[in-house]
């Protein structure tokens, strides 16, 4: 029979200076008894072990000794940078879960690294790139989000948080993107050297290959088809070139796009790493201009508005055709996952679910107009001149990601009414750019409705390390000639299905979004987050108030200390536990509280939650949540603060 006490931990001092009044307590529960661990537990911890070691010999083999690609010594136009550093995005991802901290310095590496290499092909200027959009943008900086993450002590990146933020706040004189009168980022393309009001053919020059495959931005230009509104201008033509690029200068440039909504997650940094109001009050704003402009446009969302702040400014009064805009080059998910993007943010920050209604409202507006085809529902991905075209079924990703912050009802009625048979994606292929995981899968199983996701993901995971890792083993071309995107889609540490597993999560919106979760975890010995060595975890289930939480010490000699903290900025709180035998043998628990019914009482609310394995224990903990309790930050739990 469990034995119940109580009793506290009171976390050690991590200096000198550190004074017992500013030390919190935290909760205790401590399993013991030995049972033999599942198998997702023993596969989870396989495949750290083996991307710990994967991620050596990636780095050995592409890059120098000082961390620069192996690759070419000239690289024109604007493009670029955001490849290179997607190519190592998963070191800090890996590291937060649990990865070695060689893992760690690598990451740290590759970034200066490819900050002084692309520095110098003249795409990074002062740590940043000089100018671009922030789709890349944020393909790029998701990568210092993680870094935040990992350590938020580093004097150089809080620095960079900051001067990176100043940017876009108008407190850098020498990048003047802001305007804080209209509550505008001056134009589609912008960066460290300020706004981008004329592109240059030297700009797209890497670029112009592949948009000859895209449909013509515009539909009024010589040799439109008006009865193919997919038709496609060949860029690699100069005369072609030459005159799409005259009208992108004209109607693109200057001027806001929602693609720059993006950039709320570099302000919503700065905030994680300052806590100032002036952050959070940034995002909050920015956000809010985009939905009154959709207001004054009928209820849709503008994708171009001009230099005055007047929607189709440069359009002749047309709300599409914008640049990353409801019609060029990817159609309408990219407007979603700004939004998307953006009201994550803006909920975080508040607390305050509302902030995603204008994501609602577009997602919403694509479902109106759906109709079926072949027996598949689709929606419009694009509007041109002819009205709404290109139907395709709507993307999952988003609408999990949408209940996944908001927990309501409503939201998880979406997914259900819009993706009722989530088998139907079964097929679908799950690993994407980067190693990003499609999270539909995952969605069904915390649902309840897809009890195979941990083998499926497990099973994912390791085939595709395998695939890489045989990829890199017979990749006998000329490393100085490859292509920007090589690196990144031959990276074996892919860990954003084991991140789902275990911190109860979709991951992160892939162009920026920041990674929101569930819980984190820290390890209180070695002082540093993510999982302690030999333990699993497992997030079985997600409710709007708590979450269920499987945690398995694989190790039959030692046992472990893992600290669980509610959220992945710590926005969270526990308000109450149960731990449940369901059907381990041989377990003895003590708890650090009063238990009544089972339960283990958090009458403090509190943000973290010691767990005690002893070998070979296992823990499933149903855990009570107040959701956005606390002030975001990438604060570190006192007992583990790092040093710089």
């Amino acid at each position: 029979m469990a034995e119940h006490r109580m009793y506290s931990w009171m976390y050690p001092s991590t200096s000198s200076a550190t004074s017992l009044a500013t030390a919190r307590q935290c909760r205790i529960v401590e399993v013991t008894g030995r049972s033999a661990p599942p198998a997702w537990a023993i596969k989870q911890r396989h495949l750290m072990d083996l991307m710990d070691r994967a991620a050596v010999e990636f780095a050995k083999r592409y890059t120098r000794p000082d961390g620069t690609l192996i690759w070419r010594e000239e690289w024109p136009g604007m493009d670029g940078s955001d490849d290179a550093y997607e190519s190592f995005l998963s070191f800090p991802l890996f590291y937060i879960l649990g990865g070695g901290e060689h893992v760690h310095e690598l990451a740290r590496q590759e970034w200066n690294a490819i900050t002084w290499q692309f520095t110098g092909h003249g795409q990074v200027y002062r740590e940043f790139d000089g100018y671009y959009d922030w789709m890349h943008h944020g393909e790029s900086y998701t990568y210092i989000y993680y870094l935040g993450l990992a350590n938020p002590y580093h004097h150089m990146d809080r620095r960079r948080a900051l001067r990176f933020a100043a940017m876009y706040t108008g407190e850098d004189p020498a990048a003047p993107n802001w305007d804080a009168d209209l509550k505008m980022i001056r134009s589609p393309i912008n960066g460290s050297r300020g706004p981008r009001f004329e592109m240059t053919a030297e700009d797209w020059v890497t670029h112009r290959p592949v948009l000859a495959d895209y449909l013509s931005p515009y539909e009024d230009v010589p040799g439109f088809r008006f009865d193919d509104p997919f038709t496609v201008l060949d860029w690699n033509d100069d005369e072609t070139f030459a005159r799409i690029l005259k009208l992108m200068n004209e109607r693109m440039v200057p001027g806001d796009v929602p693609l720059n909504l993006n950039a709320t997650s570099l302000i919503a940094n700065a905030y994680m790493v300052t806590g100032e109001e002036k952050y959070r009050q940034w995002v909050l704003d920015y956000l809010q201009a985009w939905a009154e402009r959709t207001e004054r446009n009928g209820g849709i969302m503008p994708d171009n508005v001009g230099p005055t702040g007047r929607i189709g400014e440069r359009m002749n009064g047309k709300w599409w055709g914008g640049y990353y805009g409801w019609r060029w080059p990817h159609g309408a998910w990219i407007v979603l996952e700004s939004t998307l993007i953006a009201g994550c943010n803006a909920a975080l920050l508040t607390g305050d679910p509302a902030w995603l209604d204008l994501h609602r409202s577009q997602a919403d507006l694509l479902w109106a107009l759906r109709r079926e085809e072949g027996g598949v529902l689709k929606v419009p991905a694009r509007h041109g001149d002819q009205g709404w075209f290109d139907y395709r079924p709507p993307v999952p990703d988003h609408y999990v990601h949408l209940w996944f912050m908001s927990r309501s009802e409503g939201d998880r009625a979406r997914i259900e009414e819009r993706f009722p048979d989530w088998e139907a994606w079964r097929g679908a292929p799950r690993f994407f750019k980067a190693g990003s995981y499609a999270p539909l899968g995952w969605y069904a199983y915390v649902a309840g409705q897809n009890p195979c996701f941990p083998e499926q993901v497990l099973q994912d995971t390791y085939t595709g390390i395998c695939q890489r890792l045989d990829r890199i083993e017979h990749d006998d071309g000329d490393l100085e000639k490859r292509d920007i995107h090589h690196w990144q889609d031959i990276n074996p540490v892919i860990p954003e299905g084991l991140v789902q597993m275990a911190m109860g999560t979709p991951g992160a919106v892939y162009h920026g979004g920041l990674l929101h979760a569930s819980v984190r975890y820290f390890d209180p010995h070695r002082r540093r987050p993510g999982l302690p060595r030999d333990v699993a975890a497992l997030v079985e289930q997600i409710t709007p108030d708590g979450i269920v939480l499987m945690l398995v010490n694989t190790d039959p000699l030692e046992g472990r200390d893992v600290l669980v903290q509610a959220g992945a900025f710590g926005e969270h709180a526990f308000t109450e536990a149960r731990l449940e035998n369901g059907g381990i043998e041989q377990q003895s628990v003590t708890v650090s509280t009063d238990v009544a019914d089972g339960y283990i009482r958090l009458i403090h609310n509190d943000r973290y939650l010691l767990v005690r394995l002893g070998p070979s224990a296992q823990a499933r903990l149903c855990l009570g949540m107040r959701r956005f309790a606390n002030r975001p930050s990438y604060e570190f739990p006192p007992a583990i603060k790092a040093c710089p």
